[in-house]
């Protein structure tokens, strides 16, 4: 059973940064899609990145293009979340999934869906104020 633990969540004003992590044990695939989603407040859960460990196109939500970087450390089991030049309108709490099979690819493209995600952490809470 794979368990995902998140942290590096908090409080920052807009304009400035944050670097979540996603911990994860017990994997018994050699690869997975990994990602991270984030859901505000009265809204549905929203893909923000994600990317297959066996190789190919990363997924950036457009809102955070160029802000965002997801990354991992293999020999950690570590997933992260680089979030520069926060807007408000991040504030959201941020789940880390994985799922044993390639990230899923429409239309030539890649896109991220939470339907297709088998494992989920407890979630972070990123608040940025304005």
């Amino acid at each position: 059973q794979v368990q995902l633990v998140e942290s590096g969540g908090g409080s920052v004003q807009a304009g400035g940064s944050l670097r979540l992590s996603c911990a994860a044990s017990g994997y018994t695939y050699s690869s997975y899609c990994m990602g991270w989603f984030r859901q505000a407040p009265g809204k549905e859960r929203e893909g923000v990145a994600s990317f297959y460990t066996g190789g190919g196109s990363t997924y950036y939500r457009d809102s955070v293009k160029g802000r965002f970087t997801i990354s991992q450390d293999s020999a950690k089991n570590t997933l992260y979340l680089q979030m520069n030049s926060l807007k408000p309108e991040d504030t959201a709490m941020y789940y880390c999934a994985a799922d044993p099979f390639p990230c899923t690819v429409v239309g030539g493209s890649p896109v991220q869906r939470a339907g297709d995600f088998q494992y989920w952490g407890q979630g972070t809470q990123v608040t940025v104020s304005s």
